[in-house]
């Protein structure tokens, strides 16, 4: 049997309490490790930038704000997943407006952490109803102007459908999709909602309701 691989995790916590209980939470997964923990993303950053995932806080001392923590994360090619109390609203949608894998709670029993973050360093979703409502309340999350068709294309193709596919579906051209992908990409962008990969673009068209916000048993609950 193939050992499944290791993914590196960062904490971006500035409460120590919550760093240890984490990191024990994790510390018997063969397949998790926690490798760095700060108490700011920039601390975190010093340290390393060998990771798969950061789990991040929303309110840290340093005042800095929730999009712009998540941002900077991703721009160094780190995925991030929000462990929160989720009191705050306002803050739930900054971080899901940038892009995080997803939102859970700090109530949730250690069973779901463990597997949210399992997930979430594979790069998959992991959607709750926090997230879910985060983006069902953001009135922002609609202000990127999409035509109609280019509407089209890009619920084809972040449905998983291949370029060429798209073009068959949509009577245009392969050339003619990919100018629209860039088009509906350079928008995202202009929009400070980059969508540089196919997986961003899934996101931002679940965001924006063009495809469906994903199932999963915790929205019952």
């Amino acid at each position: 049997m193939i050992a499944a691989a290791l993914r590196r995790i960062g904490l971006v916590e500035d409460h120590e309490s919550v760093i240890i209980g984490v990191s024990a939470m994790l510390s018997a997964e063969a397949d998790l490790e926690v490798v760095a923990s700060a108490g700011t993303v920039r601390e975190l950053l010093d340290q390393t930038h060998d990771l798969d995932l950061v789990v991040l806080d929303l309110r840290l001392a340093d005042g800095s704000v929730p999009e712009e923590n998540v941002r900077t994360l991703r721009e160094h090619g780190v995925e991030v997943l929000v462990f929160t109390g989720a009191e705050n609203a306002f803050l739930v949608r900054s971080a899901a407006r940038a892009g995080v894998l997803g939102v859970i709670r700090k109530s949730e029993d250690a069973s779901y952490v463990v597997d949210a973050v399992r997930r979430a360093a594979s790069g998959a979703q992991v959607v709750t109803t926090d997230w879910a409502a985060a983006i069902d309340g953001d009135p922002r999350l609609s202000d990127v102007g999409l035509s109609p068709r280019q509407e089209e294309v890009l619920t084809l193709y972040a449905s998983g459908e291949k370029a060429s596919r798209v073009a068959r579906l949509t009577g245009l051209s392969e050339q003619t999709v990919n100018d629209y992908l860039s088009r509906i990409r350079q928008k995202y962008s202009d929009a400070g909602r980059p969508a540089p990969t196919k997986t961003d673009l899934y996101k931002r068209a679940v965001e924006d309701g063009w495809l469906p916000v994903p199932e999963s048993p915790h929205l019952q609950s």
